[in-house]
């Protein structure tokens, strides 16, 4: 009996088709994939990866110039502007913290921020396929930052507690993180 080729997943075909189109900078893998999840409803990312439609449609033609079309996504979340406060705030860390200024260093702070909106951990979020892509997007876009992260706690945690220490605001329950109740869960190998 002969069996039939097991169709292409979708979320790999819109990947396939934007690298297909790349320029060869060190973020288009990161942009196809966050932009492939978002054609296909999955991640947290408000409508242009959280960019004004001008500044999106520049990245992208930058990203992928040979792109003849822009696929747009069927479904996407809205970003929360209740949040906005604490977007300015995460945007400044950000900025403070590139590994050099340039406009991908501006579209990446932009599309984190939006990311951190999401409810999730930031690399499922932001529509990455792993946390290790997501350290990638850290420490080529915001190495000092990156760095800084010397116990490997995941992202999001990790974002929010450099915000609270800047604020003097300790949330950890316990003096140490090594015996905070919650160490199991900001601390964990690469997946």
């Amino acid at each position: 009996m002969t069996t039939m080729p097991k169709p292409p997943n979708l979320l790999q075909t819109h990947y396939a088709y934007l690298m297909q189109h790349r320029r060869g900078e060190t973020n288009d893998h990161l942009l196809a994939t966050m932009y492939a999840s978002a054609l296909c409803g999955q991640g947290a990312m408000p409508l242009h990866l959280g960019l004004p439609l001008d500044i999106f449609r520049s990245m992208m033609a930058y990203h992928f110039p040979t792109l003849p079309q822009l696929p747009l996504p069927a479904h996407v979340a809205s970003l929360d502007f209740a949040r906005l406060p604490e977007l300015d705030d995460l945007r400044t860390l950000l900025q403070q913290n590139l590994s050099q200024p340039s406009p991908m260093a501006g579209w990446m702070t932009e599309i984190v921020c939006a990311g951190c909106t999401g409810n999730d951990h930031l690399w499922q979020d932001l529509g990455l396929w792993s946390r290790k892509d997501l350290s990638a997007l850290m420490h080529d876009n915001f190495r000092p930052l990156a760095e800084r992260n010397t116990q490997d706690m995941k992202w999001k945690k990790f974002l929010y507690k450099q915000l609270c220490s800047s604020a003097g605001i300790y949330v950890c329950r316990a003096p140490s993180c090594e015996v905070c109740v919650d160490y199991a869960a900001c601390f964990a190998p690469e997946a």
